[in-house]
């Protein structure tokens, strides 16, 4: 027996603007990590798939909650977002991508704990293991002039 529970690469790590997703994703994370081990003894395998940016209608959800708020004082982080996700969308992945991962996961023997699907996802981990976090906080505040 299997669960497959799909996650998202910001369930690893917070960039802000996005907490009410990436809190929910945490959450998921926290869940799917403790559910493994209270499952395992019955042979029950629990899986996390963890995708990066892959080119969905997130993006065009997020770009219309924006819209909708002109007068935010957060208007120039959520523009300096907007234009980074512009920008790397060409660079990111079909989501047939994630599909393959999620048939990988459950047709292996011995499935992973956890996948992690593109290479802005595995850009992430590397980052959030390698770089301090009050680093990562200041690059972040300067890059969306936060």
């Amino acid at each position: 027996t299997r669960f497959v529970n799909i996650s998202a690469s910001f369930g690893a790590t917070t960039t802000p603007l996005s907490g009410w997703y990436q809190g929910a994703k945490h959450a998921l994370e926290g869940l799917s990590d403790a559910l493994r081990i209270e499952v395992a003894k019955d042979n029950v395998k629990v899986v996390l798939i963890e995708p990066g940016g892959f080119d969905t209608g997130i993006w065009e959800d997020a770009h219309s909650e924006v819209e909708k708020r002109p007068n935010s004082k957060y208007r120039t982080a959520y523009g300096r977002l907007q234009a980074g996700v512009k920008l790397s969308r060409p660079l990111m992945g079909h989501p047939r991508e994630v599909a393959r991962v999620i048939g990988r996961a459950l047709s292996s023997r011995r499935p992973n704990a956890r996948y992690l699907v593109g290479a802005d996802a595995q850009a992430i981990a590397f980052w959030d293991r390698l770089v301090p976090t009050g680093v990562k906080d200041r690059v972040t505040r300067i890059s969306l002039g936060l």
